[in-house]
C-alpha cells in the first residue's frame, strides 16, 4: 500500500513538473511573440510590453497553482534567462532586469502568501514588467541597438526607431500603463480559470 501511495505521488509530481515547463515554454513563445511585433513597426516593440501581461496572466496563475511556493517567477524568467543567455541575446541590462523583477514578485509572494490568491495577484505585477527588462537594451545602448538594426533589419528600420527611443515619456507612460493592465489581467485569468483560481485561498 505504501508503495503504491508512492507511485501515485511521484505520477503527481512528474505531471506537475511536466506542466511546469510546458508553462515555460508557453511564455517563451508569447516573448517571443512580443519581439516579433517589432516587425510591424518599433512602437509595437517598444511599448508591447504593456500589453503582454493580458497573456502572462494565464502561465503565472497556473503556474501558481502548480507551485504553492516559492520559485514561480524564478523558473520563468530563469527559463528564459538561460536560454537567452545561451543564445547571445542577453546583455546586462536584461539580466539585472530580470533579476530585480523576479526578486520582486518572489519576496511579495512570501509577504503576502503563497497558497492566495492574494500572494499571485501582488507578485505579478513586478512580473508584468519582464518585456520591459528584454526591451530596455534600446535605451542602455542605443548606439549598439541602432547599429545592430542596420545590419539585421529592413532598410530604414534604425530611422524609424529613432524617435521612438527618443520618445521618453510615451515610454514612462507605457510603463505605468502597465500596472492597471497587469491588475485586470490577473482578475480576467482567474474568471477564465475559476477551478484553477479556486485552488488558491
Amino acid at each position: 500500500m505504501k508503495s503504491s501511495n508512492n507511485y501515485s505521488s511521484n505520477i503527481r509530481k512528474s505531471k506537475r513538473l511536466t506542466h511546469c515547463l510546458l508553462m515555460a515554454v508557453a511564455y517563451l513563445a508569447i516573448f517571443i511573440l512580443g519581439a516579433s511585433s517589432g516587425m510591424i513597426h518599433p512602437m509595437c516593440y517598444a511599448y508591447i510590453g504593456a500589453l503582454l501581461p493580458l497573456l502572462f496572466s494565464f502561465v503565472y496563475l497556473y503556474t501558481a497553482t502548480l507551485m504553492p511556493r516559492f520559485g514561480v517567477a524564478t523558473l520563468l524568467n530563469g527559463f528564459l534567462l538561460v536560454l537567452f543567455l545561451l543564445s547571445g541575446e542577453a546583455d546586462g541590462a536584461f539580466i539585472i532586469g530580470m533579476v530585480v523583477l523576479t526578486a520582486l514578485s518572489e519576496i511579495i509572494r512570501k509577504v503576502k502568501g503563497y497558497n492566495t490568491l492574494k500572494g499571485v495577484r501582488w507578485s505579478f505585477v513586478p512580473f508584468a514588467f519582464s518585456f520591459f527588462a528584454y526591451t530596455l537594451h534600446w535605451w542602455t545602448d542605443t548606439e549598439g541597438s541602432l547599429a545592430a538594426a542596420v545590419e539585421e533589419m529592413p532598410a530604414g528600420y534604425d530611422e524609424l526607431m529613432k524617435p521612438v527611443i527618443d520618445n521618453i515619456p510615451m515610454l514612462v507612460v507605457a510603463m505605468i500603463l502597465t500596472i492597471p493592465v497587469a491588475i485586470l489581467a490577473m482578475r480576467l485569468a482567474e474568471r477564465a480559470m475559476k477551478k484553477t483560481a479556486a485552488t488558491l485561498n
